[in-house]
């Protein structure tokens, strides 16, 4: 099977920025509890925004960064589990207001937190098979519309915003990689579907599932490495799904990964679900951080249970390669 390699990637968040000190005079907490605890000081909640609208921005900047024309993409996939709609998908919503070809492979994927790598293997397993070489994936949240206010422990936690990575598959590349896994359990993470008759909020035992990730991270990483025949030293970059510091942290030290080697963003922008990864590599590509010929092992872990890692490469993006 040919491999993919990113070409440019994109992002969008909303204006309205919520602060720590904001979520205080709404509930029971303070800067410092939440920031020694989880890291975050700000997140981005949609006002005015719709999500649909972040995923439009967030794929335009990751077209042009690519040099790809909408006509030139043959599949489409949103990861989210706050999609506006459930029919028409964000997808279709996307293949629309970008014009993209009515014979483009659109739909959503819902894996949580790891959405956005179970997209890119699926980006990978398509485009063999798509006379067009080129793909859009998206991890997209407005996580703020199911937020419960009455629980400081996740109310906390999440943020909304859209990211957007253009993929080429050609012969020759090597593949991702990916290995993933899921684990059907409704207790650790939840959140209710419209069929359920139930409201759609965001119920998480979080000290169970801090425990999942510091389990499950390494577990990851060591098998895509083994996958690759790489070990740590040889990746240029880690892009950990941004949930809580502290979980990066203890996997940074089992690794002893250099500081250079990896980096944080939910002090900005809080946990973002499926937008977490692809945000922090569209920030990471327009800081010029990474950059054609770079590798990046990829972390993800979520509700699902679901968890996965994949080892990504850059190439050029433009018209010149």
């Amino acid at each position: 099977m040919n491999g993919i390699k990113l070409r440019g990637t994109g992002s969008c968040v909303p204006r309205h920025v919520v602060t720590n000190e904001d979520l205080s005079r709404r509930m029971e907490t303070s800067d410092a509890w939440i920031t020694s605890r989880t890291g975050i000081r700000r997140r981005h909640h949609c006002g005015d925004e719709s999500a649909a609208e972040l995923c439009v921005q967030a794929a335009r900047a990751a077209l042009s960064r690519a040099g790809v024309a909408p006509e030139e993409i043959g599949v489409c996939i949103v990861a989210t589990v706050t999609p506006e709609d459930l029919v028409p998908s964000a997808a279709c919503t996307l293949q629309q207001a970008l014009g993209l070809p009515e014979d483009t492979l659109c739909f959503d994927l819902n894996a949580a937190c790891t959405g956005f790598l179970f997209a890119l293997h699926t980006m990978e397993c398509l485009l063999n098979a798509s006379p067009r070489k080129f793909g859009l994936v998206l991890g997209a949240e407005a996580l703020s519309r199911i937020i419960n206010w009455e629980d400081r422990s996740t109310a906390i936690l999440f943020g909304d915003g859209a990211a957007a990575a253009v993929v080429e598959c050609r012969e020759g590349w090597p593949s991702i990689g990916a290995v993933y896994g899921c684990r059907g359990d409704r207790t650790l993470l939840h959140v209710a579907g419209p069929g359920s008759g139930k409201r759609s909020l965001i119920s998480m035992e979080g000290t169970q599932v801090f425990k999942f990730a510091v389990e499950t991270i390494p577990r990851c990483m060591d098998a895509v490495l083994t996958r690759h025949g790489l070990g740590a030293d040889d990746v240029d970059f880690f892009v950990f799904h941004q949930a809580n510091a502290r979980i990066i942290d203890l996997v940074v030290r089992k690794y002893a990964i250099p500081p250079e080697k990896y980096a944080k963003n939910l002090e900005e922008f809080g946990n973002t679900s499926a937008a977490s990864i692809p945000l922090l590599l569209a920030q990471l590509e327009a800081e010029g951080t990474i950059g054609p010929g770079s590798r990046v092992l990829l972390v993800g872990f979520g509700g699902g249970l679901t968890w996965g890692a994949a080892i990504v490469e850059f190439t050029q993006g433009g018209r010149n390669d």
